[in-house]
């Protein structure tokens, strides 16, 4: 089973200072064709204005990934942490048993694009933690780079769920195949550019949902930046 997200049937929110698009259900954005895919919850594709941002909420029982993709990023919680997120950086705030932040465009004169990601952890109640990892664009170039898993292997950021998350940057007509365990599933998201993937041109905003497949075959179209979820 392959499933096309197209990038202009998502959710949007336009707040000014927030310019938002949901690839599943979030806030005042409701679809329950898609509230989810796996134990994916939420990809929200944020563009923030200079000096904006939001101020401190909490979250409970999530494991919370932000990837910048232009611009910068400032984040602080109430586990003491304060940090600036940029583009190459992942970021994983488990927000178990419960945890308040706030993030905010670190610029005062250009704007922040970024990825929210939340996963469904394996179980409640874990305790607060935040990681932050850097990788470069040559780690992602032509090849799957793991940025997230369960067990932190290969230099990636650890999250509390059986999840493996790869980025990727593909290059105008190469090809890259990731083969899916029996039982597993995939999730597509492209996060720049454009690729090929089963016969259709995928441009930025583009998901798609993937079973039953025994790999996932992706071909440069121009350049572009694609995030892989590997999914129980």
């Amino acid at each position: 089973m392959i499933a096309l997200r197209p990038a202009a049937e998502r959710g949007h929110a336009d707040h000014g200072w927030l310019d938002s698009h949901h690839t599943f259900s979030f806030a005042d954005y409701h679809d329950p064709r898609f509230m989810g895919f796996r134990v994916l919850r939420v990809i929200n594709d944020d563009r923030v204005q200079a000096g904006k941002g939001f101020g401190k909420h909490g979250h409970r029982d999530m494991e919370i990934i932000s990837y910048v993709l232009e611009g910068s990023l400032a984040h602080k919680d109430t586990m003491g942490t304060a940090s600036t997120i940029w583009p190459g950086d992942v970021q994983v705030m488990t927000a178990g048993t419960g945890v308040q932040h706030s993030e905010f465009n670190a610029s005062n004169a250009d704007g922040v694009h970024f990825l929210q990601i939340w996963i469904v952890p394996e179980r409640t109640g874990f305790e607060p933690s935040y990681e932050q990892r850097s990788f470069t664009a040559d780690d992602k170039r032509g090849k799957f780079c793991l940025i997230a898993s369960r067990d932190g292997r290969a230099s990636s950021v650890v999250i509390h769920q059986d999840v493996d998350l790869y980025a990727t940057i593909v290059e105008d007509g190469h090809h890259l195949e990731h083969v899916l365990r029996p039982g597993r599933h995939a999730w597509l998201h492209v996060a720049s550019g454009t690729v090929e993937f089963a016969g259709s041109e995928l441009k930025a905003g583009d998901g798609v949902a993937i079973s039953g497949e025994p790999s996932v075959r992706l071909t440069g179209a121009g350049t572009g930046e694609v995030l892989l979820f590997d999914l129980p």
